[in-house]
């Protein structure tokens, strides 16, 4: 099983960035898939979520308006899309999959990623 994440990077306050994750090894299309992140210090928590079918989707709070969770099943990819990001996004982005029902608790969710960094700073 591999989940690897890409698109990190430098990017101003207001801007706007995109991360993707790509599964192997596993049913992609049957395992809900979640984006949490980490902040330098601070503990891993939850962002988004999609279920496996793409039909429902779910925000933290600190996210909810300017983040957009996707995926594409005949890719195996799914994708958050960041925009108006703050300093406070500033964070690893990690990508997790879980087969059940949808959840936002990290313990639940059975095969991550590396992560891939994001930086908001002028």
């Amino acid at each position: 099983v591999q989940l690897v994440e890409s698109g990190g990077g430098l990017v101003q306050p207001g801007g706007s960035l995109r991360v993707t994750c790509a599964g192997s090894g596993f049913t992609f299309s049957s395992h809900v898939m979640g984006w949490f992140r980490q902040a330098p210090g601070k503990e891993r928590e939850f962002v988004a979520m999609i279920s496996w079918s793409g039909d429902r989707t779910y925000y933290s709070s600190y996210v909810k308006g300017r983040f957009t969770v996707s995926r594409d099943n005949a890719k195996n990819t799914v994708y958050l899309q960041m925009n108006s990001l703050k300093p406070d996004d500033t964070a690893d982005y990690y990508c997790a999959a879980k087969k059940g029902g949808n959840s936002r608790l990290e313990y639940e969710y059975d095969y991550w990623g590396q992560g891939t960094q994001v930086t908001v700073s002028s």
